[in-house]
């Protein structure tokens, strides 16, 4: 486990993460939380409480949605929302390039470009949620409303 603490993606999300609050940890899971099934069930947590970190593109600008665990991001109301006619998801080089994460750790911070962050307002019926921290078995658990202003993100209903 003290292998995968010292990964450089995993120090940047914590470090992320210490700065905005001290007393916010990483946990290193013994099973993969690449999914958010598989998260909740090595948490014990209910499975809409796994944020999902998702990169979209439209064009050449890209926006991270934090999506409840028991929920999908729905294509055409983030191209209402975005204003654009396509949105795809991020493929997984660009993911790593914008993010400096893998697919399956992505971190809500830490990221290696400046990103517009977008949250599923479905997150609101947790008091504590829990998201990825830069490896598929890293986690931090943090209160719905600390997520917000550590994100900066922008509460949007985006998802199906």
């Amino acid at each position: 486990m003290n292998k995968i603490i010292n990964k450089e993606a995993v120090k940047r999300a914590e470090k992320s993460i210490k700065d905005f609050d001290n007393n916010l940890s990483i946990l290193c899971l013994e099973q993969t939380a690449k999914t958010a099934k598989d998260a909740a069930t090595a948490l014990g947590c209910n499975v809409g409480a796994i944020v999902k970190s998702l990169l979209f593109r439209s064009r050449d600008k890209f926006v991270l949605c934090l999506v409840s665990g028991d929920k999908r991001c729905s294509l055409n109301k983030l191209k209402k929302i975005l204003n654009e006619k396509d949105v795809s998801m991020a493929k997984p080089d660009d993911v790593k390039k914008i993010t400096g994460y893998t697919i399956g750790g992505v971190s809500p911070v830490g990221h290696l470009n400046e990103i517009k962050i977008y949250v599923d307002n479905n997150l609101e019926r947790f008091k504590n949620v829990y998201a990825a921290a830069g490896h598929p078995n890293c986690v931090f658990k943090i209160e719905y409303k600390q997520l917000i202003k550590l994100t900066s993100g922008e509460i949007k209903e985006f998802t199906e």
